[in-house]
């Protein structure tokens, strides 16, 4: 398995079965071994993070063949150093397979894959349209739509994913865009054929399908673009077509990119987060006063902080960075675990029980650094606006069957939320 001194099999008992990790140490780092899609880590994750983050803050993930940061403080501090960052190094970076051009050529133009100076220049481009107040101007909106939806809930037990959780946001942004709401399952589609790509369970179909998918969803934007050139409306599409600094406007292209990334970059996390949070809220017990107007912002930090809805993102070192007891060279890539690092009893006492009574200053699953995400404002409003109106709704909610985990890593999501009103 690897020139390591020695190695142990240690045993940790998550929720449902018993995870092994294969923890090998070397005169240089710890190896860890864990598969992604095993199937007790995909429904608990948390005890690999733990047995890990004991034996130091950063190791060698085997599976992924790169090192992996598993403490908060130094998840944090990655985040934020500008010697690592997104796009691989020139010498690195590989023309993509010919069945995924279609996808990598909308990845090209994606803020969340760039680093200055283009990543600069379209993030300020962006914030121009996606402003604050524009989102905290959304509330009442998507408070009516949370109740319009409360009210079509069937009588019998019903997936709250489906009927809710999966909704909320792909109709929010949909009319933020200005694109028609009757679009919206087509736009999930798409969305869910392209967000697969980051998925550990990653398959030839699944790239076939994101490529499809990217070549649809790409050519509907661009006449959607143009016909918004042609006659603007009051819509985050005809800002970003105005928008513009130092005399440069997005290209076509890049907004193709911005718009499908706002997508499904924000719903994806969203409708994970509405689904973890309602999971922890019913199993915890918690008093559903913490829902309240006055507790409501502490108690979705804390949601957020507990099951994040994102568990890993990568970085590649651009020079040499030492950390955690090892050296990063020009080149490598490491895995930052957010999810790890939100459960870091380092940074939280008892961090592995859900507090609605927790002040949390910050966590780290929106990320942090230059990349810190460009949506944490309007996923935030729409998960305190959609988790209060759904329990003033529906005050004896309750779950019909134990939820489970779908093989989404590095996404952490449910595969459906079954509940009777």
């Amino acid at each position: 398995m690897s020139n390591a001194s020695s190695c142990k099999k240690v045993t940790k008992h998550g929720n449902s079965a018993c995870i092994q990790e294969v923890i090998c140490k070397s005169d240089h780092m710890i190896k860890l071994s864990q598969s992604p899609t095993e199937a007790a880590f995909v429904q608990d994750p948390y005890p690999f993070y733990d047995a890990a983050r004991r034996q130091g803050s950063v190791h060698y993930w085997e599976d992924y063949d790169m090192h992996a940061a598993f403490s908060y403080a130094t998840v944090s501090m990655l985040l934020k150093d500008r010697r690592l960052g997104r796009e691989a190094p020139p010498d690195l970076a590989k023309p993509p397979a010919p069945h995924t051009k279609a996808f990598y050529e909308i990845e090209a133009h994606s803020m969340l894959e760039l680093e200055p100076p283009r990543h600069t220049r379209l993030r300020g481009l962006v914030m121009r349209a996606f402003t604050s107040r524009r989102i905290q101007n959304l509330e009442p909106e998507i408070d009516a739509l949370c109740r319009d939806l409360c009210a079509t809930f069937p009588d019998q037990p019903f997936d709250l994913l489906e009927h809710y959780a999966t909704k909320v946001p792909v109709i929010i942004i949909a009319r933020m865009l200005g694109v028609p709401e009757d679009m919206c399952d087509q736009l999930l589609r798409w969305s869910n054929a392209m967000v697969a790509m980051y998925q550990a369970s990653r398959t030839y179909d699944t790239e076939v399908a994101a490529a499809k998918a990217s070549s649809e969803f790409s050519a509907f934007m661009r006449d959607y673009i143009e016909m918004r050139r042609a006659s603007p409306a009051d819509d985050l599409l005809t800002e970003l077509i105005a928008a513009e600094e130092d005399g440069e406007r997005l290209t076509t292209d890049e907004m193709i990119s911005t718009c499908i990334l706002l997508l499904n970059a924000g719903h994806e996390a969203t409708v994970h987060t509405i689904g973890n949070a309602v999971k922890t809220l019913l199993e915890s017990g918690a008093d559903l006063t913490c829902l309240s107007p006055e507790r409501i912002q502490t108690t979705v930090e804390e949601l957020i902080r507990f099951d994040p809805p994102l568990h890993m993102f990568t970085r590649y070192a651009y020079e040499p960075v030492e950390v955690g007891g090892i050296t990063l060279q020009p080149g490598d890539q490491i895995a930052l675990l957010l999810g790890a690092a939100n459960r870091d009893p380092g940074m939280w006492e008892d961090a592995h029980v859900f507090n609605p009574n927790r002040v949390i200053k910050t966590n780290m699953a929106f990320g942090a650094g230059r990349h810190f995400c460009i949506g944490a404002p309007l996923a935030r409003l729409e998960l305190q606006v959609a988790l209060s109106v759904l329990f003033e709704c529906c005050p004896n909610l309750k779950l019909t069957e134990s939820p489970t985990y779908a093989n989404v890593y590095h996404f952490h999501g449910l595969t459906r939320l079954m509940v009777s009103r």
